[in-house]
């Protein structure tokens, strides 16, 4: 088991499965991209532990109080460490977290989307530390999200040399 791993079974968490599209969606890309020691992270969305859509969807500031964008968001976290889990076989071959842009489905007004976004930044933080978890990022607010879903969240992680087996480069 990785440290991260351990870290995540320590505080009571779970990695989700492979999120599960609704009947008829179809999502013809990869959720992880590893192009030599870099790792690039679709937009992933909050995920139930059986792999759907966490509830509630809506827009912040309407449907959604900060609190619950706040969990949205660290759920998001979680969703994006299952497939960073699934691509890498082990969340130990990330050296350092680059950079993380975070979506908000805002209604007219709501303009704290840099404190919904901290969910996942505190998970991160939390998990890997202040020196490996640092990151830039970004937090917007938008019209619209897939699904209604509150929040998306990609980004781009380092890795600690190359895997051959999941580098583009080595193919």
């Amino acid at each position: 088991m990785s440290a991260i791993e351990g870290k995540l079974r320590a505080i009571g968490l779970l990695l989700p499965p492979p999120p599960q599209p609704s009947p008829g969606v179809i999502l013809p890309f990869q959720f992880v991209r590893v192009v030599g020691r870099r790792a690039l992270i679709s937009g992933h969305g909050p995920q139930n532990a059986d792999g759907s859509f966490a509830l509630p969807l809506g827009k912040l500031g309407r449907e959604l109080t900060l609190q619950q964008g706040y969990t949205a968001a660290r759920l998001t976290g979680l969703s994006i460490l299952g497939s960073l889990q699934r691509t890498l076989g082990n969340l130990d071959r990330i050296a350092a977290w680059s950079r993380v842009f975070g979506m908000v489905n805002s209604a007219p007004g709501f303009n704290q989307q840099p404190s919904v976004i901290n969910g996942f930044s505190d998970l991160i933080l939390e998990l890997f530390g202040p020196v490996v978890g640092a990151h830039c990022r970004s937090a917007v607010g938008l019209a619209e999200l897939p699904f209604d879903i509150p929040v998306e969240i990609e980004g781009e992680v380092e890795l600690i040399g190359d895997d051959p087996a999941t580098s583009v480069a080595h193919r």
